[in-house]
């Protein structure tokens, strides 16, 4: 399968770097446009718009994160764009107009969540002030800090004070641009919380951000760029998406016919199940006059109503606890929250046995030592007594271990009587007529098995 998401990121890495465009004399130089940028700040200014701000310091080589193209240039995230916060929830506050506002959790990337929006009251310039038009930028101050997304819509909205508004000073400054920088920021880690208890990203530090600003012309062409090879990678992963859903619904398939006997032909030189059967119940009998396993109640006929499909003639039906000498349970036991060292015992984690997976790093260090009967060895069959419902007797044939781990509580390890392929029973376990008995007898919000 292809790292569609690590693909995203080294495109990002590349496409803000300048190395995914060619640069062009007729472009001109970012020189040229932070210029005609500022000339619009001190117009604003002027016209009592925006108010003077302190010069921000030199930006030093140690700042800049990475190189870029000789006619780009390195500047502040506040001297491109005009920003500022919402509005801060105050209860107390009855004045001005009952508005709906947006906050953190209605920002995702590239995308917005409006359903149930609250409101609260906005005076006029409060309006001016915190009201975001089709165009702007917003990024989380808070939450997820540093998520961003372009508002796209033809109406405009409010924000509350935990959202910051980005408009460009210049009008086509491409703001897809920056939310892809922001992007690429928060992946590598150039964006994080500061301060104590709640974190966030404060104004001062969004106005600080250094970035790159290339040209207008290519600040478009890195976008187009980025977004084809976007929606390449988008359709590789529905494709892979697919065929993941097909590879499934096959295995599924072929795990049935499996269990059903119409993957295999059956030749006569192979004997019956009904001989097979004999066998394993007389090895059973044998076990139990040697004091090896307890006799059990005796397991009920099966009726004609709990045969789901039809078999070969020489197979039979038979019930799973006809074909085990016993079965070990584990015991809950103290443990304390880190994995087991190599001269440690550990117990299992119900997250250790998924199907046909044994993670023994799933595990945690055990207080107390029980009876070495509870060890788990090489060749063991463990399957999951409690676990989701889609995971409940998800079962494993332990192929290697190298620590010294125990059996859980929520794990129970199936000791088979010879005469069973234990691959075979893996498998059939996992069929669609087995997991539904399961399924039906698991019990619980967190489903188990008695």
């Amino acid at each position: 399968m292809i790292d569609t998401k690590a693909l995203r990121s080294r495109v990002l890495d590349l496409a803000i770097q300048g190395k995914l465009t060619e640069q062009l004399a007729e472009d001109g130089t970012a020189e040229e446009l932070l210029a005609q940028i500022q000339a619009e700040k001190q117009r604003l200014i002027k016209e009592g718009k925006l108010k003077k701000e302190k010069p921000l310091p030199e930006i030093k080589l140690k700042e800049v994160p990475f190189e870029i193209p000789n006619n780009w240039k390195w500047t502040y995230l506040g001297e491109l764009f005009q920003h500022n916060t919402g509005k801060a929830l105050n209860s107390a506050n009855t004045a001005g107009t009952l508005l709906d506002y947006i906050t953190t959790s209605n920002v995702y990337w590239d995308r917005f969540e409006l359903k149930s929006l609250k409101q609260m009251r906005f005076t006029d310039d409060e309006i001016d002030k915190c009201t975001v038009t089709k165009g702007d930028l917003l990024i989380c101050e808070g939450g997820d800090i540093g998520r961003s997304a372009i508002w796209c819509y033809d109406y405009d909205i409010r924000i509350q004070n935990h959202l910051h508004r980005l408009r460009g000073y210049v009008s086509d400054i491409s703001a897809k641009y920056y939310y892809y920088l922001m992007m690429l920021y928060k992946e590598t880690g150039k964006i994080d919380g500061r301060g104590i208890g709640l974190q966030g990203f404060s104004s001062k530090r969004v106005h600080s951000l250094v970035v790159p600003l290339p040209p207008l012309a290519e600040q478009k062409r890195i976008v187009a760029r980025v977004e084809e090879i976007f929606r390449l990678l988008d359709a590789i992963d529905a494709a892979q998406e697919q065929y993941a859903a097909d590879a499934e619904s096959l295995k599924a398939k072929l795990i049935t016919l499996g269990i059903q006997g119409r993957l295999t032909e059956q030749l006569a030189s192979d004997g019956t199940a009904e001989e097979l059967y004999q066998q394993i119940q007389a090895e059973k009998q044998r076990l139990i006059k040697e004091g090896k396993i307890k006799r059990e109640k005796p397991l009920p006929e099966i009726s004609e109503d709990e045969i789901p499909f039809d078999i070969p003639e020489n197979w039979k039906w038979v019930r799973l606890g006809d074909l085990l000498s016993f079965i070990d349970a584990g015991k809950n036991i103290k443990c304390i929250e880190k994995p087991p060292q190599s001269d440690e015992v550990g117990i299992v984690k119900v997250s250790a046995v998924s199907w046909g997976v044994f993670q023994e790093n799933e595990s945690k260090t055990c207080t107390e030592m029980l009876n070495e009967k509870y060890l788990i060895q090489q060749n063991d069959f463990l399957i999951s007594r409690a676990n989701t419902t889609e995971l409940v007797g998800a079962c494993v044939i332990v192929e290697q271990i190298e620590k010294k781990l125990m059996l859980s509580d929520k794990i129970l390890r199936l000791n088979l009587l010879s005469g069973i392929y234990n691959y075979y029973l893996l498998h059939a376990l996992r069929s669609a007529f087995l997991r539904f008995q399961i399924e039906t007898v698991a019990t619980g919000t967190s489903a188990s098995m008695k």
